[in-house]
């Protein structure tokens, strides 16, 4: 459910910011009365946003040309606000263009902007992005230093949402930061501004991952002041809080903020909200596995969208019930739905999002025990994100290096900070030495003596010092909770390995090649939930150890990221790396491992090949090349069941022919006889009470 409760949260950051944006108030002194009367309805919208509707509908009927411009554009600002939270969407999209045409007709240059900003949250929810950033740039452009703050606070809002859809978040960060500072600076309803802009950042902290962050913004914003409990704030903050504590598997106050969130919208007749609430509550019971109860909130949710007429609530809402239908054995009737939303999807461009559901499709499928649909969706998404992104793998890689760095270049700087502290410590040593030559030139017997006890400390401060470079080194190349060697070491290894062939190498691979075994731990997020994460880093840490045990001492097992393991086993016999393999695999999955009193079997699924491969050359498919064909073969062993490896054992083409199909599509090559595929089995599954 990550695609697509993440693609939830993006719509409703849009679609929230589209509405705080849009209830902004500037006074002017000359219409104080008229607009006071708008700013009081505006506070009844806060509460009961139905009744709001009505009286500045009221008023608007009794406007006319003679009314003072600000008066009647605030009104339509305001307008366009309680109309989108009442799901009256076209209306509100109307109410924009008739602003726009008032603030044009009557040369108002900060209703222009406004509107015009406005107009942009139209485009970037089409998905231009681009077209939506050049527009906000033209706008910022133009903009003179006498410019209202309501219109630099709204630029700066529009510009933090587009970078944040883009996946800039430092970015986003930065402008809804600004956005944040100038509420303090707004005429009227600045405590709203500024809890609307903290409810925004909480939604921004849970996309870059961090739920703890959320939690405290929410909390800043609720503390802030009794307002933050109105109806329409009340009710985002609690889908925030909702989407955090569910990111920290704290279900119980997740659902419990969720369905708060639902009670409130419904109160205050608020229907974009419902829906919101609706299907984010239905997402949540689809994580638990409890599928009658998301079916009957996808369906209230699919009833309210459709009476909402929003498209996207509508495709997410349809999603939601066929997988629960589907979870509750229902396949037929749910695949059905969802690859009818797939279809529309796809028809509308909106390829992005239908890659993700069909990722969650393939889960459906292998879930069901139906591997053969899992392996073709599998293959429909990976057809489809090469399609969208036009690098697949490589750019896969490249993300997961970029993390890699970025883990480094910490490691890095704690490193230094050590080296810091015995650069001190040798200084000390050498002052110590100096001491010890001055006395030894000045006392005799006592002295010498004295010199005896320094010389003494001395060497205890060398001792301190090796261990020092010793646990360095070590951390240097090891990962802290396995005690394995990490990626860097690997990588070393291998530079090294390349630096040392010569004729002699060569000729002693071929009959004993190198062995490259990549493992992942079968459904590890699954025992993190289930268990908690101190249980996850148990597993990893028995693994580790049984990985060790399983293979020769000459042999290194790595930990490579996450869940995934690496077993290197230099000079191998080809006879026996499939015997090597179920060694490995059974060692883990033979006998239950026990965290917290519950006995968990856990298996693995494992690509492995030989290196050099078959007949190519190093120079032609070297290490990392290598290592993405067992990626590869992983990737297969996933989509077949889980619990196997597959191994790459020999190319039966010319090699030129085979070198297209490893950089992207192993099973095409399997299936049209180009490589050799081997099957190793894993222990059978037994039924473990937890």
């Amino acid at each position: 459910m990550v695609n697509k409760q993440l693609q939830m949260i993006l719509r409703f950051l849009v679609c929230f910011l589209l509405s705080l944006l849009l209830s902004g108030h500037v006074a002017y002194a000359d219409d104080s009365a008229e607009l006071a009367q708008i700013a009081s309805i505006q506070t009844i919208g806060d509460t009961d946003n139905t009744e709001a509707l009505k009286r500045l509908l009221e008023l608007k009927q009794k406007q006319t040309a003679s009314t003072p411009v600000q008066v009647r554009l605030q009104t339509l600002k305001v307008l366009v606000d309680l109309y989108y939270d009442a799901g009256k969407i076209q209306s509100s999209t109307a109410t924009i263009n008739e602003l726009v045409s008032l603030a044009t007709a009557e040369n108002d240059a900060a209703g222009m902007r406004i509107g015009q900003i406005m107009l942009v949250y139209q485009i970037i929810d089409h998905g231009k992005l681009q077209e939506g950033l050049s527009r906000l740039n033209a706008i910022q452009e133009a903009l003179s230093p006498d410019t209202p703050v309501e219109v630099r606070l709204r630029l700066d809002s529009a510009f933090g949402t587009v970078h944040y859809l883009l996946g800039n978040f430092d970015s986003s960060l930065k402008y809804m930061l600004e956005a944040l500072k100038l509420s303090d600076d707004m005429p009227s309803r600045k405590v709203q501004h500024r809890i609307r802009r903290l409810d925004a950042i909480a939604k921004l902290y849970i996309n870059m991952k961090d739920p703890e962050k959320a939690l405290a913004t929410v909390e800043e914003a609720l503390d802030i002041s009794p307002l933050a409990r109105a109806p329409k704030v009340l009710v985002s903050l609690s889908i925030s809080q909702g989407i955090a504590y569910s990111m920290l598997n704290q279900n119980d106050k997740s659902i419990e903020a969720y369905k708060r969130a639902l009670k409130v919208s419904r109160d205050a007749g608020m229907i974009t909200n419902e829906v919101i609430s609706l299907i984010n509550i239905s997402d949540h019971y689809l994580t638990l596995n409890e599928y009658k109860q998301a079916e009957i909130y996808a369906r209230q949710g699919l009833q309210r969208s459709e009476e909402l007429g929003d498209k996207q609530s509508i495709y997410i809402a349809r999603v939601n019930l066929g997988f629960s239908l589907a979870g509750q054995g229902k396949m037929q009737q749910g695949v059905e739905m969802v690859n009818a939303v797939i279809h529309d999807m796809m028809e509308s461009g909106q390829k992005s999002d239908a890659e993700g559901i069909i990722g969650e499709l393939a889960n459906t499928y292998e879930r069901a025990g139906m591997y053969k649909d899992a392996l073709a969706t599998l293959r429909q998404q990976q057809k489809l994100s090469d399609e969208l992104f036009r690098s697949d793998r490589s750019k896969a890689v490249a993300s997961l290096q970029e993390q890699f760095n970025a883990g480094q270049r910490q490691k890095q700087i704690e490193l230094l900070a050590k080296e810091n502290a015995l650069k001190d410590a040798e200084i000390r040593n050498h002052q110590l030495q100096q001491v010890i030559t001055l006395l030894g030139a000045l006392v005799t017997v006592m002295g010498g003596i004295f010199i005896f006890l320094l010389y003494r400390r001395v060497q205890r401060v060398n001792k301190q010092l090796r261990e020092a470079n010793t646990q360095l080194e070590f951390h240097a190349i090891h990962d802290p909770l396995t005690g394995l060697h990490n990626r860097r070491s690997f990588v070393e290894l291998m530079n090294a390995r390349v630096a040392q062939i010569n004729a002699d190498r060569r000729e002693a691979r071929e009959g004993n090649p190198d062995c490259l075994i990549l493992l992942d731990i079968d459904h590890f997020k699954q025992i993190n939930d289930t268990f908690g994460h101190a249980a996850g880093d148990t597993v990893l840490a028995e693994v580790a150890q049984r990985l060790r045990k399983a293979v020769r001492d000459t042999d290194r097992v790595l930990r490579w990221g996450g869940e995934e393991f690496l077993v290197y086993s230099p000079k191998s016999d080809p006879s026996q790396i499939a015997v090597l393999v179920e060694r490995v695999l059974h060692s883990v999955g033979d006998t239950s491992i026990t965290t917290n009193g519950h006995p968990i079997q856990v298996t693995m699924t494992a690509g492995f090949i030989s290196l050099p491969f078959s007949t190519i050359p190093e120079e032609k498919l070297n290490w990392e090349k290598a290592l993405q064909i067992a990626d590869m073969a992983l990737y297969l062993g996933k989509a077949n069941g889980r619990n196997r490896a597959y191994g790459v054992t020999r190319v039966l083409v010319d090699a030129d022919v085979a070198m297209p199909y490893f950089e992207e599509d192993l099973a095409a090559a399997v299936s049209r006889g180009i490589v050799e595929l081997v099957e190793v089995m894993g222990p059978p599954k037994r039924d473990v009470s937890h």
